[in-house]
């Protein structure tokens, strides 16, 4: 029971990094240093003042950033492998009582995976904001995410159940409307035959 509650912890901290890469991280260390979170072997680092200050600074960095123009853009270039990376060591700092083939394989695959998933349409988001309002809602759109990304690491630690339950229904939810959009979307061939004229009459 504990190892599936430090999974679901782990896969809703790694989303949190889909919206904000070092916010769950900075969460995560306060949390630890408070006597409120239990790290693996190996990732007591992140619960130490050094990682706090680094976390701290680079959050601080990172929220700036996205409320300049055109800088959130280029943030995008390397947020979504950033944001794999930062939610597959969340997701591993989280998996106690496992052998480490079996911690990392499902760090990578839940974690890595949900960062990715969220991350992807944060990216869509901000995309579709700039060719419909040229970049103006941008700044919106940082607010959501930054909220998000503190709501969902501080609901990963409070109810990590509820939200890892709510991730697997969000990402089905998008994998269906996504297929749905792939057959919909008619083929190369069978555009070609429709915009092909007519064979002449014999």
């Amino acid at each position: 029971m504990d190892s599936l509650l430090s999974i679901c912890v782990g896969v809703g901290l790694s989303a949190a990094c889909g919206f904000r890469v070092f916010v769950p991280l900075l969460v995560m260390s306060i949390a630890s240093l408070s006597g409120h979170l239990a790290l693996a072997p190996g990732f007591d680092w992140i619960g130490s003042y050094t990682a706090l200050l680094a976390f701290s600074v680079a959050t601080a960095l990172e929220i700036i950033g996205y409320y300049i123009p055109w800088v959130d853009h280029l943030l995008d270039t390397v947020a979504t492998p950033a944001a794999i990376i930062a939610g597959t060591i969340a997701s591993a700092s989280m998996a106690t009582h496992m052998s480490p083939f079996l911690k990392w394989t499902l760090a990578v695959i839940a974690g890595g995976g949900a960062a990715g998933l969220v991350q992807s349409g944060a990216v869509l988001a901000r995309g579709a904001s700039a060719m419909t309002t040229g970049g103006l809602a941008n700044p919106l759109i940082a607010t959501v995410e930054l909220a998000g990304a503190t709501l969902t690491s501080v609901l990963a630690l409070i109810v990590p159940v509820a939200v890892a339950s709510a991730l697997v229904i969000g990402a089905a939810l998008f994998g269906r409307k996504l297929w749905r959009m792939v057959r919909k979307r008619p083929t190369v061939v069978g555009r070609a035959a429709k915009l092909a004229p007519p064979p002449p009459c014999a």
